[in-house]
């Protein structure tokens, strides 16, 4: 049986104000545990999935990096332009927000990075080639080299050294434009997890 699409809020009046209670149609598309069966676990079968895909993680981080080099040649032949830049944009962006699931946790931050660049820069055009082309770099050596012991360490000098100069070129590109600035070179709204113990 199909759940009742036209079913409207309940308004019940007092005296100083009206109640409108609108219809929790959450309650039809969400499953329970019946209490005979506590065994049966939505977050351990959905961890259970997450393992059994996780053969194929280094795979699709690999796809994600050569994507990101497709797009970074893509601006290197045509130019930043609309397409270009949503292309390079979208593939840091992914790469970043896929890193910890994949296995790549190291690889978040200069992604962040080159999309902080992408994001904040007035007019892209600008943006110079090399500082894309070592973003980029950045993060396929990362990727390449996530095996290693020291990978994290190696990293972690690498995006800090991509963060000084993003900096550097951003207080330059945002000269005359200081409140927005502000936003762009204040820290984040998250400590580190270093910086929280």
């Amino acid at each position: 049986m199909s759940p009742d699409k036209n079913k409207k809020a309940s308004t019940v009046t007092y005296a100083d104000h009206e109640l409108i209670r609108p219809p929790n149609k959450l309650r039809m598309v969400v499953s329970t545990v019946a209490p005979q069966d506590p065994d049966d676990d939505p977050v351990a079968r959905a961890e259970q999935a997450l393992l059994q895909l996780s053969g194929e993680f280094s795979a699709w981080m690999h796809s994600e990096c050569d994507r990101l080099d497709h797009a970074r040649k893509e601006v290197t032949a045509k130019g930043f332009n609309k397409v270009t830049r949503e292309a390079l944009f979208l593939a840091a962006h992914d790469i970043k927000g896929e890193a910890a699931t994949f296995g790549f946790p190291e690889v978040a931050a200069s992604a962040d990075s080159l999309c902080r660049l992408i994001e904040h820069t007035p007019d892209v055009t600008r943006i110079p080639l090399a500082l894309v082309n070592q973003h980029v770099d950045a993060v396929r050596a990362i990727i390449r080299e996530n095996a290693r012991p020291d990978v994290a360490s190696i990293a972690d000098a690498l995006t800090e050294r991509l963060r000084q100069v993003t900096d550097e070129f951003l207080i330059h590109a945002n000269r005359g434009r200081p409140d927005y600035l502000k936003g762009v070179l204040a820290p984040p709204l998250a400590p580190d997890s270093d910086q929280s113990e």
